[in-house]
């Protein structure tokens, strides 16, 4: 355990018996279960060291209490359940890229801003938090556009911290977009919803991809919900969900377990496998072109625009 900035801690997180790990790639999360609940950390350490998992956490004592856990109780030496590793927030295959982190959001970013590097694309990488000592990871980060620059990849590194800067710029960090280039951002809400509009204004809509700690509330149906019926294919058990509850609390209350964290279609914890019917989406995971698919749904928040669905439970 280390700490990275002012309130955020980082860990290492080794098999007991010393087994290799589950391989990951950039942008993926753990599910971490501390203080009995799950929460989601992203990994930030080397996809090619096996031996251990590196996330960094955010002591916010206003949260659900699974990162005060982490800073107030959990110690070296104790074991915790791990699930995963899983990847919403995949690197795509892009000639250059552009990073913008907000805060903690930097932990997916270091391991993206690692890969471009590695695969000798070239980057920028914009980022913002409250103050200097807040924003975790500076050295190692100056120490990566170093080693980037020594490999003959352009990766340039930006620092705005917001008692310096003001808010981070997007207008002018969206105008280095080259035509073909990927934006990644991570971090609170308001940096997400502002990239997207800057995004969506420069016509770059296509080319963001975002990761979100927190759901946008979604507007319900002008005519209200419904009601519909779940299958579960593998028990054989039929369940109807109410329109004023989750896929996931109708199959808790008929006794089907299913695993969920966020609750809020956040995570991807509770994504269930769909063999029949037409999925409601409204998770902020999957991406259009998933939504249409409608092989895979968020059971937390996600409904059905069929009056039947099939699941693989």
């Amino acid at each position: 355990m280390t700490w990275e900035a002012d309130g955020v801690l980082g860990l290492d997180l080794v098999d007991p018996e010393g087994k290799p790990l589950p391989a990951w790639t950039p942008g993926a999360h753990i599910d971490l279960h501390v203080g009995g609940q799950i929460r989601q950390y992203s990994l930030c350490g080397d996809p090619g060291d096996s031996a251990r998992y590196r996330v960094a956490v955010l002591d916010e004592p206003a949260s659900r209490g699974g990162s005060r856990h982490v800073h107030t109780r959990l110690r070296p030496g104790e074991t915790v359940a791990v699930k995963g590793p899983r990847n919403h927030f995949a690197l795509a295959d892009a000639p250059s890229y552009l990073f913008i982190a907000g805060g903690i959001g930097i932990t997916p970013i270091l391991a993206q801003a690692r890969e471009a590097t590695r695969l000798g694309r070239p980057w920028q990488l914009w980022h913002g938090g409250r103050s200097r000592a807040s924003m975790a990871f500076g050295d190692e980060l100056g120490a990566l556009a170093e080693q980037a620059q020594r490999a003959g990849v352009d990766g340039t590194l930006r620092f705005r911290p917001q008692d310096e800067h003001g808010h981070l710029d997007l207008v002018h960090i969206l105008a280095q977009a080259g035509q073909d280039t990927a934006v990644y951002c991570c971090g609170p809400e308001p940096l997400l919803a502002a990239a997207e509009a800057a995004c969506a204004e420069r016509g770059l809509g296509d080319r963001l991809h975002v990761e979100r700690f927190a759901a946008v509330a979604a507007e319900p149906p002008a005519d209200g919900e419904r009601g519909f019926t779940v299958e579960c294919a593998r028990s054989g058990g039929t369940v109807t969900v109410g329109p004023d509850e989750s896929v996931a609390d109708a199959l808790e209350r008929a006794g089907v377990a299913v695993e969920t964290s966020c609750r809020d279609g956040i995570c991807g914890t509770c994504e269930t496998r769909v063999l029949a019917g037409t999925p409601d989406h409204r998770d902020m995971l999957l991406s259009a072109e998933e939504h249409a698919a409608g092989k895979s749904m968020m059971l937390c928040v996600s409904r059905c625009a069929s009056d039947r669905l099939v699941l693989d439970l």
